[in-house]
């Protein structure tokens, strides 16, 4: 099976290293992409343009900010549509159940599968991240555990994976959002220093994750805009569901100040509120 990853980013670099290290034919493409992509894909092979990768390939994953799944499923259209049930193509992104749809609805006759995957890039040896996945393909998907990657299927078909994903985020990345919030409040009002003691004293368990992942968000803000809009349409009609718009817009404030950090920004902030205490300290 060739299996075409798209694209090299931090998530997908990593899953076409573990499939080919595991003895997969994977391949990616540096096309459209930065010198940081190109870094990552050192030692994997690459084909000229998404054109001619989708054409290789038997299996396409799709690993993208989610905010860009569409536009590449109507790009790839011309090249995959006319193969039909000759080629897997699998939506990897955190989009809602409706955008996956969209997704697959832009590529008719082919087999389409809906991916969750929870968890960070697959490292050295480790476990690695769980790909979730629902549609008609998923039971022959579940051949990738052969190759290093922990698939497990879901019933329910195109956007159960989906579902589960954003739930998931929305647990996740949502008390980022809350935690972090609060914590620039708190810095506003002059009161940093003691809601992290309390929450020291208290929930000691919950400082830790923020203090883990708080800080790690910084570089990753500007792609939880996009997955905070797809949870915000998944809640649709549901009380809570604005509030992930209010979380995108504060992860996009998060992400401007992340790339030109102001002295007394968003991620310093933070990093001060959140920083690790000293040895004895809180």
């Amino acid at each position: 099976m060739r299996i075409a990853v798209i694209a090299p980013g931090a998530m997908g670099a990593a899953v076409a290293r573990r499939l080919a290290g595991r003895g997969a034919e994977v391949a990616v493409t540096l096309q459209g992409r930065g010198p940081a992509s190109a870094t990552r894909a050192q030692g994997l092979p690459t084909q000229e343009s998404e054109a001619a990768l989708a054409g290789w390939a038997d299996l396409v994953l799709s690993i993208l900010p989610p905010g860009e799944a569409l536009a590449l499923a109507r790009r790839l259209a011309p090249v995959l549509c006319p193969r039909g049930a000759a080629v897997v193509f699998a939506d990897c992104n955190a989009v809602s159940p409706e955008t996956v749809q969209a997704v697959a609805a832009a590529l008719p006759g082919l087999r389409f599968a809906d991916i969750g995957i929870i968890g960070g890039p697959p490292k050295g040896d480790d476990a690695g991240p769980r790909f979730y996945v629902s549609g008609e393909p998923a039971g022959a998907l579940l051949a990738l555990r052969a190759h290093g990657l922990d698939v497990r299927a879901v019933e329910g078909g195109i956007g159960a994976a989906s579902a589960l994903k954003l739930s998931y985020a929305g647990i996740t990345k949502g008390l980022t959002a809350l935690g972090s919030a609060m914590a620039l409040g708190a810095a506003r009002a002059g009161v940093a220093g003691p809601l992290i003691a309390e929450l020291a004293e208290s929930q000691p368990a919950l400082l830790a994750y923020l203090r883990r992942g708080v800080p790690d968000m910084f570089g990753k803000a500007y792609r939880w805009v996009a997955e905070m809009e797809e949870i915000a349409a998944f809640l649709d009609g549901m009380p809570f569901g604005p509030a992930y718009l209010a979380a995108a817009r504060h992860y996009e404030a998060i992400a401007r100040d992340a790339a030109a950090p102001a002295e007394d920004g968003e991620t310093a902030r933070l990093a001060a509120s959140f920083a690790a205490p000293a040895p004895g300290g809180t």
